[in-house]
Order: C-alpha cells, then sequence, then structure tokens
C-alpha cells in the first residue's frame, strides 16, 4: 500500500484525453475516508502531457495515521470515479503539522507552540533565480517563522521590474486570460512553498492586492472566484500555508465588504485543512471578530500609533494579533520606510510584551533597487539580529500575555502570571526600578508574593545578566541607564 506521512501531501494526478471548454472550469475533486471521518479535497487542471493529454491532479493533506480510502468525483468520466488507499505513517521529522490558534497564542499541530514572528518579501517570487536563491539563504540565517509574500507581482516603487512568469496566461502587451492561471506560474509557487516549509518557515500568502498594472487587482467578480478556487484546491494540502485574503484590502476600493466575504466563504468552503486566514488593512481594520478571521492582521493605523495598542487589539478581538507592518528599518523616503533599527527594535518589543507577534521589515535604498520589502535578496540592517534575540527570549518563556493587574502606569508588563513576568523599558532609561513599593502611583503593580529570579536584559546589545535572587519585597533592580532594557523576574518555586 502507497504510504504518505502524517502532514504530508498524497497526491493523485489523472489524465483526460478530450475536455470541452476550459479545462480550469472542469470541476473535480475526491471524498477521503478513515473510520468514520469524511474530507472532501478539490482537484486542479495543471496543464498538458507531452502527449497532449490535460492533467488534472488531486492532493490531499492527511490529519491522522493509518489507512485512508478515497474515490474521486467529477462530471468528465475520464476523471470520475477513480478509487483507491494509502496508509499515513508518522510525521517526517521537522514537520509539527498545520498552525493553530490557541487562545491568543499558536500552536503547530503537534502541540509544539508557534511563534509566527516574521519578515515581508512582497514580490520575491517574481524577481530571477537567482534572486530567490539568494533570499532563501539569507532566511535560512535567521529565525523568522512567517513570512508575507504576494501571488500577484506588484508594481510600485522600486518594483518597477517584469517578471519572467505570470499568474495567468498571456503578456503585458498583449493582455492575459483571467480565466486560465498558468501552471508553469503555480509550479513555481508550489516549489517556493516547499522551500520555506524546508527552513521551517510559515508561508503568509497574499491572494489580493491593489498595486497593479497588469489588470489583476481588477478582475471580475466571476474570474477573482475561478482564481480563488484555483489557488486554494492547489495548495491548501501543504501544512505551512495561511490566507491573506489581502494586503491593505481597503486599498481595493471597487470591492465592498461582501466581496471578501464572498471570498471568505469560498476558502471556508473548499480548505478542508481550515488553515489560518485574515485580512491586512492600510486605514481603518477589518472586523476581525468575524467567524472566519482566525487572527488579527494589522499594520499601524498612522504614524505614530504602533505596537502600543497590542494588547487592546487583543482584549477587542479575543484573537491573536499578529503585528504584520510595524514600520520598516530603512531610508527610502516613505515615512513607514525609513525608521531606524532601534526604532523597529523598540516596537517589536512593545508588541511582543503586550502579547502580540510583531513583523520585522527592511527598506534600504539601492542602486539596482532590490529592496528586501520588495525583492528579497540579502538582509542590511541591524534589527533582523534583535528579532533573533527576542524569538530566543520567546522560546524560554513560552506563550505571555499582557498583565495588566501588574502594570505600573509609565512601564507594560507580561508574561505569565504566577510564573514569570517581563518588564520593557522601550526609549526609557532609569538607573533602577522598585518593583515593590507603597507609592500610591504604583497601583497594584507590585510583584506577588514569593523569591524571584532577576535578569536584566539590553534588548540592543543582545545580552542578557543575571542580577541573583530577590524576596518580593526587596525588588530593587539596578539598571545601566540605558534605552531599550528589559527586566525577567521569574518566581522560584
Amino acid at each position: 500500500m502507497e504510504k504518505v506521512a502524517l502532514w504530508g501531501m498524497w497526491e493523485l494526478a489523472l489524465r483526460a484525453e478530450q475536455i470541452s471548454g476550459n479545462p480550469f472550469d472542469v470541476e473535480i475533486k475526491a471524498l477521503f475516508a478513515k473510520d468514520n471521518r469524511k474530507m472532501t479535497a478539490f482537484g486542479f487542471y495543471d496543464g498538458k502531457d507531452d502527449d497532449g493529454s490535460y492533467i488534472f491532479k488531486i492532493r490531499f493533506m492527511p490529519d491522522a495515521q493509518g489507512d485512508w480510502a478515497y474515490e474521486t468525483i467529477s462530471e468528465d468520466a475520464a476523471l470520475d470515479g477513480h478509487t483507491g488507499s494509502f496508509n499515513c505513517t508518522a510525521p517526517e521529522a521537522g514537520n509539527h503539522g498545520v498552525a493553530r490558534v490557541n487562545g491568543t497564542h499558536f500552536n503547530y499541530g503537534d502541540g509544539t507552540p508557534l511563534y509566527p514572528f516574521g519578515t515581508t518579501c512582497y514580490a520575491w517570487i517574481h524577481q530571477p533565480e537567482a534572486l530567490r536563491r539568494q533570499t532563501i539563504e539569507t532566511l535560512k540565517k535567521t529565525r523568522f517563522k512567517k513570512m508575507r509574500m504576494c501571488v500577484f507581482p506588484k508594481s510600485y516603487d522600486y518594483n518597477k521590474n517584469e517578471p519572467e512568469i505570470y499568474p495567468f496566461e498571456g503578456n503585458l502587451a498583449d493582455g492575459f486570460d483571467y480565466t486560465r492561471p498558468n501552471p508553469a506560474f503555480y509550479k513555481l509557487l508550489d516549489e517556493s512553498v516547499v522551500e520555506m516549509a524546508n527552513i521551517g518557515i510559515e508561508v503568509d500568502l497574499i491572494l489580493f492586492h491593489a498595486y497593479d498594472r497588469w489588470g489583476f487587482s481588477t478582475m471580475s467578480k466571476e474570474d477573482n472566484h475561478r482564481y480563488l478556487r484555483y489557488v486554494v484546491a492547489r495548495l491548501s494540502a501543504y501544512p505551512n500555508i495561511w490566507w491573506s485574503l489581502a494586503n491593505e484590502y481597503d486599498l481595493l476600493r471597487h470591492l465592498d465588504i461582501q466581496a471578501w466575504e464572498d471570498f471568505a466563504k469560498i476558502i471556508q468552503e473548499m480548505d478542508y485543512v481550515e488553515h489560518l486566514t485574515s485580512i491586512h488593512n492600510c486605514y481603518g481594520f477589518y472586523n476581525h471578530s468575524r467567524n472566519w478571521v482566525t487572527h488579527c492582521s494589522i499594520q499601524r493605523q498612522d504614524v505614530y500609533k504602533t505596537t502600543e495598542y497590542t494588547n487592546e487589539w487583543i482584549a477587542e478581538y479575543k484573537k491573536p494579533a499578529v503585528l504584520d507592518e510595524i514600520g520598516y528599518e530603512g531610508d527610502i523616503s516613505w515615512g513607514w520606510g525609513n525608521i531606524t533599527a532601534e526604532e523597529l527594535t523598540r516596537r517589536a518589543w512593545e508588541g511582543y510584551v503586550r502579547g502580540g507577534y510583531p513583523g520585522h521589515g527592511e527598506t534600504y535604498m539601492s542602486d539596482d533597487e532590490v529592496l528586501w520589502w520588495s525583492k528579497g535578496g540579502v538582509l542590511k540592517g541591524e534589527s533582523p539580529a534583535r528579532f533573533d534575540f527576542m524569538m530566543k527570549i520567546a522560546e524560554q518563556m513560552g506563550p505571555i500575555s499582557y498583565l495588566p493587574k501588574f502594570n505600573p502606569w509609565d512601564l507594560p508588563v507580561g508574561g505569565v502570571e504566577g510564573k514569570v513576568y517581563l518588564a520593557y523599558f522601550g526609549f526609557n532609561r532609569p538607573r533602577f526600578r522598585d518593583f515593590y513599593s507603597d507609592n500610591p502611583w504604583l497601583g497594584n503593580a507590585n510583584m506577588p508574593e514569593g523569591r524571584y529570579r532577576v535578569e536584566v536584559i539590553d534588548t540592543w546589545d543582545m545580552t542578557i545578566t543575571d542580577a541573583g535572587e530577590m524576596e518580593h519585597d526587596k525588588l530593587y533592580v539596578k539598571l545601566p541607564g540605558k534605552q531599550y532594557m528589559a527586566v525577567r523576574l521569574t518566581k522560584i518555586g
């Protein structure tokens, strides 16, 4: 019996000699059964074989070990009624399964915590192969766990080059046939998703955006739905996929809320794996309380309101807050793309301590216009190393939440109540901090009774200094009078 690993991909390829009409409109699916469970996976057209046969594929990701049986269903006789079985074995090393929401945090399918601190390379797959390879090699040297990237190419500042291959049949001079996705492009997308999985990165796949000169952002409702069904059918069997309905949905002004709800419904109906799904804003937030929204995908709403509001967003929506755009370390003309590494690091720590998952971004000027945020390549800034350090801290501590009960008026504190507390000073630079005091300004912010191991963390220099053990009523911590410091208090016993 054929075997496939848990959370791996099983694929069935079928051929048809004749197809009347558009092969992308042929519906094919398969019913998969194990014990008393049944799941439906949709298939897709993947181009012609060398002999002219039409190739259709169905992909399935088993979520339980044991024997599975399948049967295909299609109105086309050549594709209908194929049956078979396979055995699902233990997962391959490093495959922890599909990302799931756990309260206001994330787990993999096997229960391992997931900390999706990520980065953005919108159009990296639309670049020449050498640049794509360079991007992958750069990512291997980081600890990033998520990549925001687009299906469609991007037309914007520093994004003027034409891609070598397009998502639809056609070209810029003659136009594109939006009824016919280009299988060659999607094979490249397949390969890119697999490469990301191999280095432990979740693909936060942006399905629509407004930065366009090819007409992809203004397709008809029917073409949008056909495209979306094709992408979901093709990619749902990959464990490391997240669906992002849009980058800055509110810039696609011709699409009303019902259009986005219809897109979400297609994903819900077709994605049997139930991958994480969200939508990203430019100005105003989408209603993240919608039941199909698994987590908040957030861009700051103006120049100054960034991650300081993370705990409020989590409290309002009761979902994880992924802070996908908090500004970019760089030196381009736009205000969002010329902050310092220190400021990006500060915003990241502010969001992390408040219970969120901030994302990295970089936009340094370059004569060849290869900026990481758009095309990938190499990282030039100082913030990636600081993100790596923050992620190490996160992995040590486990998932943390904002703890308003222990927050004085001037200092955010996160952690796990009764176990560990993390206070972040940001751009402030005290010489000491008294975490237990009768000062009325502190309110109820004193640490609970007990003994603590005290560590002073320099989030910029990336050092952790052991300050010894202290009783709760003697938590007087000396600090260096520098910015970007944090204090971790771990309860003993």
